[in-house]
């Protein structure tokens, strides 16, 4: 029996460098900018909130906002934030955040990387399925993008 959630994304992927490699990549905020392609104003701290302009093209008239959650060295790092607010006319900030949580485990050849993003099934009906489908092409696109950067 196949099990089908609207809840959560979940994707992994193999990434050819050791775990402290991708640990820099996922928690330095200029190194995480480079990839995920958005410039992030400071540094990431433990339950603080960034924002920061989205670079990538044709998304460039949007900024991002997340708030870290977990940072547990080299194991996990975790923020929450709205998820696909892509329209610059509209304030997310009463809606509900999902979590991302990036996991890292030692594996053969080098570092397993697991991306979860849960809790949609608490944004708002009218934009659920278009944020989970948008997101669940986006990390695609990012776990593509974090094996590149770490020399993958």
């Amino acid at each position: 029996m196949s099990q089908t959630t609207t809840d959560r994304i979940d994707k992994q992927i193999l990434l050819r460098a050791p775990k402290s490699r991708v640990w820099r990549a996922l928690t330095d905020a200029e190194e995480f900018g480079t990839w995920f392609r958005v410039k992030l104003n400071g540094r990431f701290f433990l339950g603080q909130s960034m924002r920061g302009n989205v670079t990538y093209p044709g998304y460039e008239h949007l900024s991002m906002e997340l708030t870290v959650e977990r940072m547990d060295t080299e194991r996990l790092f975790s923020f929450r934030w709205h998820p696909y607010a892509a329209d610059p006319k509209v304030d997310y900030s009463d809606e509900p955040t999902t979590l991302v949580e990036f996991r890292l485990k030692e594996a053969s050849g080098g570092t397993l990387l697991t991306v979860t993003e849960s809790g949609f099934d608490r944004i708002p009906a009218h934009r659920r399925a278009e944020a989970f489908r948008m997101n669940e092409q986006g990390w695609g696109m990012q776990m593509e993008n974090i094996q590149r950067h770490v020399g993958g």
